[in-house]
């Protein structure tokens, strides 16, 4: 089955509604298929965090990235936009912001950050690709960063 544009931009809304509201890792995982392998994989350099670069693979390689990511990290703020469809491919890109709180030093940090959503046929995901602000998460991890972070050039 061809999925249209309108299911690829739905069922990704209702993926990044999931995580912004703070859903837990039960329903969020429901969203992932259960007839093809799934995968997370947050990128960056695996020395700045643990749930950097590297891939987490199937239901509960991906349940464990949400439990690692609870257990360091609180969010608020969360929303989406500029959500980009490729039918053919059944990928959905999008940019998220929000704040990020590192929990065991209180550190906060704006992010803009983006995220490449596969589909399977039924509109499940199958794989979640992050792409964040990788330095602020390790220097609030470290207690370093509060606020904006902003690079001049």
């Amino acid at each position: 089955m061809t999925l249209t544009r309108s299911e690829l931009l739905k069922a990704a809304v209702t993926f990044c509604t999931s995580f912004s509201q703070g859903k837990d890792v039960e329903s969020i995982l429901a969203l992932f298929s259960t007839t093809h392998p799934v995968a997370a994989v947050e990128h960056g350099d695996p020395s700045l965090a643990p749930f950097l670069g590297r891939t987490f693979e199937g239901k509960e390689g991906v349940k464990r990235y949400f439990e690692v990511i609870g257990s360091l990290l609180s969010y608020k703020n969360i929303s989406f936009g500029e959500y980009a469809v490729d039918v053919e491919e059944r990928k959905v890109a999008v940019k998220g912001k929000g704040t990020f709180t590192w929990i065991e030093t209180g550190k906060a940090w704006d992010e803009t950050f983006a995220y490449v959503l596969d589909f399977d046929e039924d509109a499940k995901l199958t794989r979640y690709q992050i792409w964040s602000d990788t330095g602020s998460a390790y220097l609030a991890s470290k207690g370093g960063v509060e606020g904006q972070v902003s690079m001049q050039f």
